[in-house]
């Protein structure tokens, strides 16, 4: 681990420390109601958005292997044990493992790391632009008082809906024109700083030579299709983890639309995410939006927001652990390779 995220990790749970001892005389939390509430959750419920989120990392898999396509053709379940390894890494090392998918893929096919960092690239904006699509959408659309704050969540939805629109733009201007692109952004950040527009430009190279693998229509829609499937996926396992709460009739009742709002806030929340520690400050924001938003005993909210950490985020490790026993992959390991392998190809850019 690096000295920096460390650093950052002592920062968090110094934090987490003091608002512990600000709350513990200023919140009164039951620990037996929390028990309780999980004791009565429905537990076959949350199986099912278990089995979600598995199905989930399959697509993913089968969506990279598409990417791949016209690089090198994999077969489409091929990848699934570099989704499953990658995201238990994320899970147990935090955020700094991020780069053992690519890396993983890249030894499994034997393309160069670079190319598959430019395909997660590609990856990561179709994840973004199907969640905010979902969320857009599903805002836009809910009945009038469906949702807390209306007016605030519905300019949220716009937002979003107008980033996706602006996000495509862009994807597909860069697909076309990358280069241009590249080197009219290279000069204009240029003016700010000579490093800077370099960087810029040579990012936005990366990003082209990822959309390569979108070579027509068919490959977009393809993808486009993967993503927004698996995104409502996770939509329905958050939908059934937070109805599975029986309890309380604020969680029992939770509409979809009501759901994919949650689903964006602990998307938000986990943009950061430290080993461990990172799992409870997780916890404690979604159960404080859970409480606040639909009014939920803080017991429940923080039964309810353990639960989606469970389903949506650790629910791989066991699996992620023995398919990585099985392949001789060391998380560890892989990771400080990944990272440095990565760094490498970073020193290799333009000089300045």
């Amino acid at each position: 681990m690096k000295k920096k995220q460390l650093v950052m990790g002592l920062v968090v749970l110094a934090l987490l420390v003091a608002l512990v001892v600000w709350g513990r005389d200023r919140m009164h939390f039951d620990f037996a109601a929390f028990g309780s509430q999980l004791a009565s959750a429905n537990w076959q419920k949350i199986g099912v958005a278990l089995a979600c989120i598995y199905l989930g990392y399959v697509l993913r898999a089968m969506r990279w292997a598409g990417l791949l396509r016209h690089s090198k053709k994999v077969p489409l379940f091929s990848l699934t044990s570099t989704q499953v390894i990658g995201f238990t890494g994320v899970a147990l090392i935090g955020r700094v493992a991020d780069l053992v998918r690519p890396y993983l893929v890249a030894k499994k096919t034997g393309l160069p790391l670079a190319s598959q960092i430019a395909v997660y690239v590609v990856e990561r904006l179709f994840d973004a632009g199907s969640m905010a699509l979902i969320f857009s959408l599903a805002i836009l659309f809910s009945s009038p008082g469906a949702l807390p704050h209306p007016e605030k969540v519905r300019h949220a939805g716009m937002i979003g809906l107008l980033l996706t629109t602006m996000g495509a733009a862009f994807l597909v201007t860069v697909r076309l024109a990358g280069g241009i692109v590249a080197a009219f952004l290279g000069r204009a950040f240029g003016l700010i700083s000579k490093g800077l527009g370099h960087a810029v430009e040579h990012k936005i190279q990366i990003f082209r030579t990822g959309l390569d693998a979108i070579r027509s229509f068919r490959d977009f829609a393809a993808t486009a299709a993967l993503s927004i499937a698996m995104w409502v996926l996770i939509a329905a396992a958050y939908l059934e983890t937070m109805q599975a709460f029986v309890a309380s009739p604020q969680l029992a009742a939770i509409t979809p639309a009501e759901c994919v709002l949650m689903m964006a806030v602990s998307g938000v929340t986990s943009v950061v995410q430290l080993p461990v520690i990172g799992w409870f400050t997780q916890i404690g924001l979604v159960a404080a939006a859970i409480s606040n938003f639909f009014g939920a005993e803080p017991e429940a909210a923080t039964a309810c927001a353990a639960a989606i950490l469970l389903v949506t985020f650790l629910g791989i490790v066991p699996i992620g652990l023995v398919w990585a026993r099985f392949e001789h992959v060391s998380l560890r390991k892989i990771t400080a390779e990944s990272e440095q392998v990565s760094e490498e190809i970073a020193a290799e850019e333009p000089a300045v």
